[in-house]
């Protein structure tokens, strides 16, 4: 409450509505305007768009000349043409934001933070002193983190690796968590459309609007999870664990079974606490290639909006791309013990360097089975090496057929246990296999090779 009442004082003196600028000097109106945004406790509004590492105070210096020398100097602002400026055109940029809620609740204040610059640039560069004044060497308006790290926290690179690395995966939580998925024109629905219907007769339809965990859109279901996550109930686990990612109830869930069963043969009610029950069973195994990814999200999330990236050197890839295509490995060597980790990757030929890519351009992570067979779905791996190779705007990119090399690595040393998101190394280097590949999409089409043709 405390912090709304500051919000709202701001934006009355941003606007004018409690101080009346006298003289419109430069210097006045950046005492009466803009020193309110540099001491204000509360962020601008840059967190529409930005989870951390930018806020419009990093662009203000405790000089009116130094902060306007030093956004002059980088470009942010334009003496001529005062109106054009970089630094107004990045307070404007929430009006392109899609989430029409985080609009309209920094509207007020993202015109008051606009007029406040705005009548004060063009001060400014009215007067010829500060046209021509140079800045501190050790003065720099702006934020401190490199640009990279900037983007890797706007909400809507976070949405976008969500939709890649969550969102791409909530099929395996059809029907119960995604009844807005049930098509009544597709024939295969028809059991799970009967089985929701009980459900709902028998629990009542605020049981199973509860169940509902997956909104209409990507960002829609992030921003709700996100909202939940920030005070869960007493009784169950965040959705989303900021302080430790694999205790997210979004991945404990789904890799865990069932309630067990009382005297009267019955189930228990499912626990949203450890030791956590899932009355719709196992969905997910903690070693295969869903639960991965979605623990990379989490953390990188977390990350975020905590504020830990500091350097381009801290950043993840963020660059896995789900597929459809399936690798399904079978006659694993006797030393491969029962459910240890695999990981493949998936290198392809260079026919004019005759040799195969150093890189590879997908991957999966599997365990070893009781039959001795490993299986995974792919993600594919964007990097400047294979930009032009696969169409990756597409909701569905498809790896060409031809001449691949499956590399295997065998987590004998407990790493992934350790460290979920981890890509094991060299030494954990198992053996390839030369394939020929279709890539067709699906289990049932699934690439099937021999690992009795592993080779060192």
């Amino acid at each position: 409450m405390k912090s709304l009442r500051t919000t709202t004082l701001l934006i009355a003196l941003l606007l004018g509505g409690l101080i009346s600028v006298q003289a419109e000097s430069p210097e006045a109106i950046f005492q009466a305007r803009l020193m309110p945004i540099f001491n204000s406790p509360n962020p601008s509004s840059c967190v529409q768009c930005h989870l951390s590492s930018v806020d419009l105070k990093d662009y203000i210096l405790p000089s009116s000349d130094q902060t306007f020398a030093s956004l002059r100097e980088q470009g942010l602002v334009d003496v001529d043409k005062p109106a054009s400026s970089k630094i107004l055109e990045l307070i404007q940029m929430g009006y392109k934001d899609q989430d029409k809620g985080a609009k309209m609740v920094h509207e007020k204040m993202r015109k008051a933070e606009y007029t406040a610059f705005s009548s004060w640039i063009k001060a400014c560069s009215e007067d010829p002193r500060l046209r021509t004044l140079t800045v501190a060497s050790s003065k720099k308006a702006g934020p401190s983190h490199p640009d990279e790290v900037i983007r890797h926290a706007r909400k809507s690179r976070v949405v976008d690796a969500f939709v890649r690395q969550v969102w791409s995966h909530r099929m395996r939580c059809f029907p119960c968590h995604t009844p807005h998925e049930i098509d009544d024109d597709n024939p295969k629905h028809k059991n799970a459309r009967k089985n929701m219907k009980k459900m709902e007769e028998r629990h009542g339809i605020r049981f199973t609007s509860r169940l509902r965990l997956f909104r209409e859109t990507p960002e829609k279901t992030m921003q709700h999870w996100i909202e939940t996550s920030m005070d869960p109930e007493p009784d169950r686990l965040p959705l989303i664990n900021l302080k430790n990612p694999t205790d997210s109830l979004l991945v404990v869930k789904p890799s865990s079974k069932i309630p067990p069963k009382k005297e009267d043969g019955t189930l228990e009610k499912p626990s949203h606490v450890h030791p956590v029950s899932h009355m719709g069973g196992l969905k997910m195994h903690k070693d295969d290639f869903s639960y991965k990814s979605i623990i990379a999200w989490i953390e990188d999330y977390a990350r975020v909006v905590n504020g830990e990236y500091t350097s381009v050197e801290d950043l993840p890839q963020d660059n896995w791309y789900p597929s459809k295509h399936v690798v399904f490995l079978k006659e694993a060597p006797d030393s491969w013990a029962q459910l240890a980790r695999v990981q493949v990757f998936v290198h392809p030929w260079n026919a004019s360097a005759n040799d195969w890519e150093e890189e590879p351009i997908a991957f999966t992570q599997g365990s070893v089975t009781p039959r001795k067979a490993v299986a995974g779905t792919l993600f594919l791996l964007r990097s400047p090496n294979y930009e032009n190779t696969l169409d990756w705007s597409s909701d569905d990119p498809t790896l060409k057929p031809g001449k691949y090399l499956l590399k295997t690595y065998i987590d004998t040393g407990n790493k992934i246990a350790t460290n979920p998101t981890i890509m094991l190394d060299q030494s954990d280097f198992a053996g390839s296999i030369e394939i020929q590949a279709h890539w067709n999409k699906g289990f049932p089409k699934a690439e099937r090779h021999s690992l009795s043709l592993l080779k060192r």
